[in-house]
């Protein structure tokens, strides 16, 4: 009797199957959450560029101006590489922020190919119609980020992550260069010196991004991915 009890207790007995209207309707409210919050993020991100290239506008404009009231000398050069260094650490808030919401974005494409997915199997006939991929692995990502044809170096050098990178560096070889002058009394010396340090902090900057791109796809496991792993 107890046996017959417990089989038919509501615990232990299977939740009824979920129709096709309601589980359609769960996943796009979780799809239209996975949006918000990836615009919330690209807004924002934004924001920050924006404020980081007003910042670089103005410091530029207050070291030409302060080099004109002192005629480049007394304390123009200290005030200069001061400015310059605090410029050069918001840059860098700013850059490891660009990076963070590049891979916020990563993530939020993979999940929403993974709801795409999901409406699939609700309705195998509609995928013909999706330019967006199915599929929530790295060639699916790709085909979402770049409906027509593979995503590029142009599409790389042109992003944010590399246009914030390359002001970031520049701003780094101008404090660099600026205080091996003041120290060394070597204009020659602090040119080659910055420009250097410029480029090599783009290089680095880019393979450190890339580094981080190729490390969150390694810790990722898809569920329906391009092609079957059976």
């Amino acid at each position: 009797m107890s046996a017959m009890t417990d089989a038919a207790s509501p615990a232990s007995a299977e939740p009824p199957p979920v129709p096709p209207a309601v589980r359609a309707q769960i996943l796009a409210t979780e799809h239209w959450g996975l949006l918000a919050s990836r615009s919330t993020s690209q807004a924002e991100v934004l924001t920050r560029i924006a404020i980081f290239l007003t910042l670089v506008s103005a410091a530029l404009v207050s070291v030409s101006l302060l080099g004109q009231a002192t005629a480049y000398s007394g304390p123009f050069a200290p005030s200069a590489i001061g400015i310059l260094g605090l410029l050069y650490v918001i840059g860098i808030l700013t850059q490891l922020r660009v990076f963070n919401v590049a891979d916020e974005d990563l993530m939020f494409v993979l999940a929403m190919n993974r709801l795409r997915a999901a409406y699939v199997e609700i309705d195998p006939g509609v995928e013909r119609y999706f330019f967006a991929s199915a599929h929530d692995d790295e060639r699916g990502m790709q085909q979402t980020y770049s409906f027509l044809r593979p995503r590029g170096g142009s599409q790389v050098a042109g992003s944010s992550m590399v246009f914030i990178v390359v002001i970031n560096s520049v701003v780094l070889g101008l404090f660099v260069g600026g205080l091996l002058a003041t120290l060394t009394d070597a204009p020659t010396l602090a040119i080659i010196v910055g420009s250097l340090l410029a480029v090599v902090s783009i290089v680095a900057s880019m393979l450190t991004g890339y580094r981080g791109y190729r490390r969150s796809l390694a810790s990722y496991r898809p569920v329906n991915p391009s092609v079957s792993t059976t």
